[in-house]
């Protein structure tokens, strides 16, 4: 698929990504298992794990030559992990689940998970199946304007363990937050993690079981 999408290159497009999103832009580049659109104002890095469809699109005209530099070097190959990579400490937009995007920047990466420090959250554990795109701040932008004494830059203190389920498991008897919360039930304490299933209490004592595959994002409050 990435070698007929390379033919849009420096084209307008118009993507469908997972929750009927929609992006316009011009196709920056395709890696292996990723794709850069330029919006006119921002790049924008999409796993192709998300993308539903793409299409050229011509009806509005966005100028090329407001594109600025981005976070790879031009002759080399993208890829998700890679974007990752380059991306950590840098102040970035990201968006996982629910309506509302995340600020703030990755602090590591391992197997199937990232570490995101947000000013919000704090210090969160992203399923790398469930991120679907990443958008990199103007180099003299901070999240919400914060300065360097209310937003330090500095990895996250917390021993890492390189899957998500074993990190989970280290959270078991701790209360968590589930995908920001925007369900209750996904809000209590780890029971147990034992065959891709989460056993949560919720505040009411209910036992709540989770997939973990279906899990986004999980941080301390």
């Amino acid at each position: 698929m990435s070698t007929a999408l390379k033919s849009y290159i420096g084209k307008q497009v118009q993507l469908e990504i997972t929750g009927n999103t929609i992006f316009l832009g011009i196709l920056i580049d395709v890696g292996l298992d990723i794709l850069v659109l330029f919006d006119g104002k921002q790049y924008l890095y999409v796993p192709m794990l998300h993308l539903h469809s793409i299409k050229q699109y011509t009806e509005e005209k966005i100028k090329s030559a407001d594109i600025e530099d981005s976070i790879f070097n031009e002759s080399e190959v993208i890829s998700y992990r890679k974007m990752l990579q380059h991306a950590k400490g840098r102040f970035v937009e990201i968006y996982v689940t629910g309506n509302k995007s995340i600020h703030g920047y990755i602090t590591s990466v391992l197997n199937d998970y990232f570490v995101f420090y947000s000013p919000v959250y704090k210090t969160m554990c992203i399923s790398l199946h469930h991120l679907k795109w990443l958008t990199p701040y103007n180099h003299e932008l901070t999240p919400y304007m914060l300065n360097n004494e209310e937003l330090p830059v500095k990895p996250s203190s917390i021993p890492l363990s390189r899957t998500f389920e074993e990190q989970l498991k280290k959270v078991e008897g701790e209360l968590v937050v589930f995908d920001l919360g925007d369900n209750p039930y996904k809000i209590g304490v780890v029971k147990s993690i034992a065959n891709n299933i989460v056993e949560l209490i919720t505040a009411n004592g209910d036992e709540m079981f989770w997939k973990l595959m279906h899990i986004k994002t999980m941080h301390l409050p």
